[in-house]
């Protein structure tokens, strides 16, 4: 439940519609089942199995896995990207999440009540999120106190630890998540059209728009990149955290099913229920060209103006809402705490660290840098966060680990690793596939990308001038985090090759 509560979240519900919508809706969905078979499905395993390699050497985060792996310097730095990108991951996360906490809130006081339209609803949000001022909210007083209460609940969960704390969370809040999601899945589907005037949006023009492909899409890299980034950010592989869990695992204890199934599920809750939430209510009341429009404003906008408008079409619908955003938030809360768990595990048993002190210190790096984000959200820096850690970065690091774990460690000892105490048995196809198929299907991807979009987005051609240097900054604290993860593997890692096995 605790791995559930990491792969199934925001990703599922508020950042995947967005990244279907704005990648051409049907279009998306080609490279994301690709993506989830050929990448997905094989690089669980991969991190389930190092995870628990690491864990029967003494380690817990990926600079030590992955020098476990390949004994070469090379291997520990490679690892920082594990313990450095979930910090810059849960800046942006945990402020993100807290929207949904006082969209909770706005729904047990009816504030968004009353409010009919795209533009008003967008308005309320951009007026809480202090971009726009209105009548809504007189500044960004509102979303500045719900994001220190997230802090502080985060910080009680991580004090409390992964037993007392995620595993308490995940099991009340999985479960209710996905009753939920059912129920809301047949409200949709018994919406039709809420506009008689606009026959053209309906609930069925939703699905057609998100099942019916634009199959000339599927030459543009950036369309497969996107997809990847989101199986690898609502699996929650590639950011460091799954081999961390894995990492508590016993010697022998399965992670074959183990992995499959907290794939499954979260396929599940994104494809099955995600896709057939949000997306279709945007196209219901906003028609296709302002869902798209609403979903390349913003990576998780388009759940903040479509869902507060069902909630306004059923019965109890301030209760139902309530609900909803806040299981979202429990939900976001287990995935935050697994974003922050590789840098807690690293200051606890690479650095000595007790616990109260490592999730002190977590936190504070998370309000000093989460403010930037708060008041800076109009130049999209969230948007810049997201793109580079929760898309590219997620990539090139499972690219490496992949890499490494197959191909220099070995496929014949990666394959006896990932089958030892398998409960159900891998076809042998996935040996090959992991050796072969997945890391040039990554690396493809990469260049191809890299030729296509790579140099603009990096240059910032196409960004507006007033934003640039925001966005510079943004991809400062991308980097400062990398540094700092640098010195202190190089400080902690003199003493790993004087660590014994633990078999």
């Amino acid at each position: 439940m605790a791995m559930a509560g990491n792969a199934i979240g925001l990703g599922n519900f508020l950042r995947f519609p967005v990244q279907a919508a704005s990648n051409g809706g049907g279009a998306f969905m080609i490279p994301y089942f690709v993506a989830f078979l050929v990448v997905g499905i094989p690089m669980m395993w991969v991190e389930w199995s190092i995870g628990r390699y690491g864990g029967k050497h003494g380690h817990g985060t990926t600079p030590g896995i992955l020098y476990r792996l390949w004994q070469h310097p090379a291997a520990k730095y490679i690892g920082v990207l594990g313990i450095a990108a979930p910090v810059a991951f849960a800046m942006y996360y945990s402020y993100v999440q807290s929207w949904t906490l006082a969209y909770s809130f706005f729904s047990l006081t009816g504030k968004y009540f009353g409010i009919s339209t795209q533009a008003e609803m967008g308005a309320f949000l951009n007026s809480f999120n202090g971009t726009t001022e209105s009548s809504y909210f007189s500044g960004i007083a509102t979303a500045y106190t719900f994001f220190l209460i997230n802090l502080g609940i985060v910080f009680w969960v991580l004090v409390r630890g992964v037993v007392r704390g995620i595993e308490t969370l995940a099991k009340f809040a999985m479960p209710m998540l996905l009753i939920f999601a059912i129920i809301l899945v047949v409200r949709v589907l018994t919406l039709g059209t809420p506009d008689p005037e606009f026959p053209e949006r309906s609930v069925m023009a939703g699905f057609a728009w998100i099942w019916n492909p634009d199959l000339s899409l599927l030459s543009e890299a950036s369309v497969w990149l996107a997809a990847a980034g989101q199986i690898f950010f609502s699996l929650g592989i590639g950011i460091g955290s799954m081999q961390c869990y894995a990492s508590y695992v016993r010697a022998k204890q399965d992670v074959a099913l183990t992995g499959l199934t907290t794939s499954m599920s979260n396929g599940f809750a994104e494809v099955v229920l995600g896709s057939s939430i949000a997306i279709p209510v945007a196209v219901a009341f906003f028609g296709v060209t302002a869902t798209e429009a609403i979903a390349t404003g913003g990576s998780f906008d388009l759940g903040f103006q479509s869902m507060p408008l069902i909630f306004q079409q059923l019965p109890l619908g301030e209760f139902i809402g309530t609900l909803w955003f806040g299981l979202l938030f429990f939900a976001g809360i287990t995935s935050t705490v697994a974003l922050t768990q590789p840098p807690m595990a690293f200051l606890q048993d690479e650095m000595g660290w007790p616990r109260k002190k490592a999730a002190m210190a977590v936190i504070s790096f998370l309000f000093i840098f989460g403010n930037f984000i708060v008041f800076n959200i109009e130049h999209g820096v969230i948007d810049e966060f997201d793109f580079w850690i929760g898309t590219v970065g997620l990539v090139v690091f499972s690219f490496l680990e992949i890499i490494i774990f197959a191909w220099i460690f070995g496929m014949d000892k990666a394959w006896a690793e990932i089958t030892e105490g398998a409960a159900i048995r891998i076809p042998r196809i996935f040996y090959y596939m992991i050796k072969y198929v997945t890391p040039v299907s990554l690396g493809i991807l990469l260049i191809v990308w890299t030729y296509q979009a790579g140099f603009d987005l990096l240059l910032l051609r196409n960004a507006n001038p007033e934003d640039i240097p925001y966005l510079l900054l943004t991809r400062g604290i991308i980097l400062g985090c990398i540094l700092i993860g640098l010195f202190l593997v190089r400080r902690v890692s003199k003493s790993w090759a004087e660590v014994p096995s633990q078999n």
